[in-house]
């Protein structure tokens, strides 16, 4: 018989401890499992009613999780916009324009209340016809658009404290155009200060997500919004450029690419439209040697890559402070190891899906780029679906302002960090720039953020944070990020006239 001593040298080995630790963690599939009650047709949604395109013209809402139809959209034409804007004015002139604030409150109150008692639902919906995860459907993107509605409608019966000593009144139809990074919140963003103060819309969401603008006009509908004060008009350029320079409209509000943004204010110079535009970014993350690494990581994961980079003031720029950049990569390759990227309506999944093929396309373009320019390429080893659009997180290490992945927008989960080593020359770097539209700081002291925040050309500026958002604060950008603002007093501004 062995003795003790024997025992304890024959024993087997046992695995590593970091491979019991994958094998535990390796996560069953959680989908989650709320009906989206999917169509499979959309129509357009004029003067109240769904009705079919005059062209009988349907185009594809694709699943980019698995590419998968998801329902059949209705193609806008020019005759469509036409009836759009005369039901919206006629509903200006009879209805909408002459009822009182706290009349016009009750209507946007119903809509967030109808719109948070189905809120899984537009969350499911969400995700499935864009690729976002649903934790940020769930969690973000669905209360938010409920919470802008909500503030909004406590507005609509004050609206004399929207400038002090001033007369406002509503300036009347106003066109609108979003993009399909963030459907429904954009929509809410549009559509909720317009209807606060009085006017009428016609919007155009995103040809590749437009299922919960149609599914919000169900709640619109139930709501019992009189017929024409919101009209849904869906397509793609073509139809978008009729919302924008139809003349009916006495107001325009773009979000969307900086290209588009110019070629419409080209198209509407010299007109008296009033327009306000959110375009494109290349927001700069600074991350100073007394930040807190642990958060600024996190902040910094939050900002680029739990939303696949599909925010125009996502942190695809880091500046890192040299005594600190080495810290700060290592930490961040650390993390992003770990990220879980795969199907969207898994409530495990950290980064989803591409919104289409052609993003996913130019996202490639840019990282290749990068590669060729000779900056450092990480990405973690994660096995991606077969189907569907989907790009592993990427860091890119030892960039320049030279680099195209430094200065152009590439609205994906990529990374690119640049140092700096003095305050000053973190300044010139942000700034180097055709875009303004956020930034964020990582400080422990606060007159460096105060300075930092005067100093930095962005229309937002979150310090020890990243993007985060509140109803009641303004949103919008500087230089080639566009101009006017959404959210807050400001934004009810950009949709009234003062007289």
């Amino acid at each position: 018989m062995p003795t003790l001593a024997e025992k304890k040298t024959t024993r087997p080995s046992r695995p590593a401890p970091e491979l019991i630790f994958g094998d535990l963690w390796e996560f069953d599939p959680a989908p989650e499992t709320a009906d989206p009650k999917l169509k499979p047709r959309y129509d357009l949604f004029i003067d109240g009613k769904f009705v079919a395109p005059k062209s009988g013209k349907y185009f594809d809402s694709i699943n980019p999780a698995n590419e998968q139809k998801l329902a059949e959209i209705a193609l806008a034409g020019r005759d469509d916009v036409d009836a759009a804007y005369a039901a919206a004015q006629r509903a200006f002139e009879t209805t909408w324009g002459k009822l009182p604030g706290r009349e016009r409150a009750k209507y946007l109150y119903r809509i967030a209340r109808l719109l948070q008692d189905r809120a899984r639902e537009f969350a499911v919906a969400e995700t499935l016809d864009g690729g976002k995860p649903i934790k940020e459907s769930r969690d973000f993107d669905v209360p938010m658009a409920a919470a802008h509605f909500f503030y909004h409608a406590g507005w609509a019966d004050k609206l004399e404290y929207v400038a002090p000593g001033r007369r406002i009144a509503p300036l009347g139809v106003v066109g609108q155009v979003i993009p399909w990074n963030f459907p429904l919140l954009m929509l809410a963003w549009k559509i909720a200060p317009a209807l606060a103060m009085g006017n009428c819309v016609v919007l155009k969401p995103a040809e590749t997500t437009s299922i919960t603008c149609l599914k919000l006009a169900e709640i619109l509908r139930d709501a019992g919004l009189p017929p024409g004060v919101v009209n849904f008009v869906t397509g793609a350029g073509e139809t978008g450029a009729a919302v924008m320079s139809h003349p009916i409209a006495a107001k325009v509000a773009f979000t969307g690419s900086t290209e588009v943004g110019k070629i419409i204010m080209r198209s509407l110079a010299g007109t008296e439209k009033k327009m306000t535009m959110e375009l494109g970014g290349k927001a700069a993350n600074i991350v100073f040697d007394d930040a807190p690494i642990d958060q600024a990581v996190e902040g910094i994961i939050n900002g680029i890559f739990f939303n696949q980079g599909h925010v125009c003031c996502a942190g695809s720029r880091l500046l890192v402070h040299e005594p600190v950049a080495e810290q700060v990569l290592a930490k961040l390759k650390n993390r992003i190891k770990v990220l879980r990227v795969g199907d969207p309506i898994d409530k495990n999944t950290d980064v989803g899906a591409i919104n289409s093929r052609e993003q996913l396309n130019k996202i490639t373009a840019m990282v290749a780029s990068g590669v060729k320019e000779g900056a450092e390429l990480f990405q973690p080893a994660c096995k991606l679906p077969s189907k569907g659009f989907y790009f592993r997180p990427t860091i890119f290490s030892g960039v320049s302002m030279s680099h195209r992945i430094a200065r152009e927008e590439i609205f994906g989960p990529v990374l690119s960090i640049l140092t700096f080593r003095t305050v000053d020359e973190a300044i010139e770097k942000a700034n180097n720039t055709a875009y303004g539209l956020s930034a964020g700081v990582w400080t422990d002291k606060g007159s460096r953020i105060l300075k930092m925040s005067t100093e930095l050309k962005a229309g937002v500026v979150w310090a020890n944070t990243y993007n985060k958002f509140d109803p009641t604060s303004p949103f919008g950008g500087y230089k080639e990020s566009g101009f006017g603002r959404e959210g807050g007093r400001q934004g009810l501004l950009d949709y009234c006239k003062l007289v």
